[in-house]
């Protein structure tokens, strides 16, 4: 699934996202400042967090509560210097809990990333848009 759009129409985008995906784990990919953790704001909206949504870029794993009462986890793993900084914060119990996870920089992690999982590639695009690329 592709789709180009403005920021205006984020939260109709992160609705289209989350109806033509099946896997809780998502990986998200593009530079830096593209608008990744704009994104997994506009998706934990749409999933019902009520809670103000931020980068965890510092703590590494920001924890929500959906409408449902299920948990969200949005990871930002850039800083890691290694896999062994992931699984000494035990990311494999998030990421095998059957909780929404949003991973931002998972190229950091590659040997942890469940089979299960989809992908959001995120680019800017000439005219100031965004064209997001969904894969499963």
């Amino acid at each position: 699934m592709k789709i180009t759009f403005s920021l205006e129409q984020i939260d109709e985008v992160a609705s289209q996202l989350l109806a033509a995906n099946s896997n809780k784990v998502i990986l998200f990919h593009g530079e830096m400042g593209v608008g990744k953790t704009t994104l997994i704001k506009a998706l934990a909206k749409t999933l019902g967090v009520k809670d103000a949504t931020s980068s965890p870029t510092f703590s590494l794993v920001n924890e929500y509560q959906t409408s449902e009462n299920r948990l969200l986890y949005h990871f930002d793993v850039y800083r890691l210097k290694n896999e062994s900084e992931a699984y000494d914060m035990g990311i494999e119990d998030y990421l095998y809990s059957g909780n929404w996870c949003f991973i931002e920089w998972a190229e950091k992690i590659p040997n942890l990333i469940p089979e299960q999982h989809s992908v959001i590639e995120l680019k800017l695009t000439a005219d100031g848009k965004r064209e997001v690329l969904l894969r499963s």
